[in-house]
C-alpha cells in the first residue's frame, strides 16, 4: 500500500503492464501517435459538421456527438497511460482512479444511447419518410443528447460512491486504467453496490443494444419490400451504425465479464484486449463514419484538397 500520510492520499499500483522497462518508450510513441491521430481525425469530422450547414441533420449531429464522446473518453485515458510508459512506478491516487472510473463508464455507456438515438433516427426517416421533419425535430435531438449524457453520468456516480465508501484490502490493479478490475481491490464486495451494479448493466447496456437490434431488424425487413434505391439508402446509413455497435459490444462484455466473474486471462492477453478497449472506437469511428457516410466523404475529399492546393501555392 502507498499512502500519503500529510494528505491522506491512499495511492493504487497499476500492476497490469507488459515489460513496461523494456517497451516503454515503443508504448510511448506508439500510443503518442495514435492518441494525435484520435484527436485530429475525430476532431476534423466535427469541425465539418460544424461548419457545414448541409450536415447539420439529426444523424450527423448524433455522429458529431459519438465523435466528441471518443475525444473526451480518450483524454480521460491517454494522458495518465502515456505519463505512466514514462515512470518507474505506475501509481494513481484512489480517487484519481474513482473518476477514471466514472469518466470511463459515463462515456462509454453514453454511446449506447447515442447510437439508439441513430437507430430511431433511421428508422423514422426510412420507414417514415413524410414524417421526419415533424418527429425529428432540434428538440427531439436535444432531449435525445440529453438522456444520452445524463442517464449514464448519473447511474455511473452512483455506482462510484458506493464503491468509494468501500474498505480496500489489494492494492494492486490488474489493469493498465481504472475498469471494472476496480472491484478486486474491496475486501468485501457490497450487495448493495452489485445489484445496483447489475441492474445499471441492464438498463445502460442489454436495453440499449436489443432496442437498436429490434430497430434495425424492422429497417432491414421494411426495405428488403422496398426498391432497390430504398435498399441501398438502407445500407449506406445503418451499417456504419451496426458495425460500432457490434464491435462495440462485444469489447464491452469482455470488460465486464472478465471483471465481474475474476477470469484469470493471462497478463499479456489482458494487455492487449485493455489497449483494444481504449484504442478500437475513438480511432476507427471517425474513419468508419467519414469513409461510409457519402456527405461527410464529399466534405473530406473537399476539405483535403482545398488543404493541398493551399500548400502547392505556398
Amino acid at each position: 500500500m502507498l499512502m500519503d500520510e500529510e494528505l491522506n492520499v491512499t495511492y493504487i499500483i497499476l500492476d497490469g503492464h507488459v515489460e513496461i522497462n523494456k517497451y516503454r518508450f515503443v508504448y510511448f510513441f506508439m500510443m503518442f501517435t495514435l492518441y494525435i491521430l484520435i484527436i485530429c481525425s475525430n476532431c476534423i469530422i466535427i469541425y465539418l459538421i460544424w461548419v457545414h450547414r448541409n450536415l447539420h441533420e439529426p444523424m450527423y449531429i448524433f455522429i458529431a456527438a459519438l465523435l466528441v464522446n471518443s475525444v473526451l473518453y480518450s483524454t480521460n485515458i491517454y494522458p495518465k497511460l502515456l505519463t505512466d510508459f514514462l515512470s518507474e512506478t505506475q501509481i494513481i491516487s484512489y480517487s484519481a482512479c474513482l473518476f477514471q472510473f466514472f469518466i470511463m463508464y459515463s462515456l462509454g455507456c453514453s454511446e449506447f444511447f447515442i447510437l439508439i438515438g441513430m437507430a430511431y433516427d433511421r428508422y423514422v426517416a426510412i420507414c417514415k419518410p413524410l414524417q421526419y421533419p415533424t418527429i425529428m425535430t432540434k428538440t427531439t435531438v436535444s432531449i435525445f443528447l440529453l438522456i444520452a449524457w445524463l442517464v449514464p453520468a448519473s447511474n455511473i456516480a452512483v455506482l462510484a460512491i458506493g464503491i468509494a465508501k468501500s474498505k480496500l484490502c489489494s492494492f494492486h490493479l490488474k489493469s493498465i486504467i481504472c475498469n471494472n478490475t476496480i472491484y478486486t481491490l474491496q475486501c468485501v464486495r457490497s450487495r448493495l453496490v452489485t445489484v445496483f451494479g447489475i441492474v445499471s448493466y441492464v438498463d445502460l447496456v442489454i436495453l440499449p443494444i436489443v432496442f437498436i437490434v429490434f430497430t434495425y431488424t424492422k429497417i432491414f425487413i421494411i426495405t428488403y419490400r422496398s426498391c432497390k434505391e430504398t435498399k441501398k439508402k438502407a445500407a449506406e446509413t445503418c451499417l456504419p451504425h451496426m458495425l460500432v455497435l457490434i464491435t462495440f459490444s462485444c469489447l464491452g462484455v469482455y470488460d465486464v465479464i472478465t471483471a465481474r466473474l475474476e477470469i484469470d486471462f493471462p497478463k499479456t492477453t489482458h494487455f492487449i484486449m485493455t489497449l483494444q478497449i481504449v484504442l478500437y472506437h475513438p480511432l476507427f469511428n471517425p474513419f468508419i463514419y467519414g469513409l461510409k457516410m457519402k456527405e461527410i466523404y464529399k466534405h473530406l475529399q473537399r476539405f483535403f484538397s482545398s488543404k493541398n492546393d493551399l500548400t502547392h501555392q505556398i
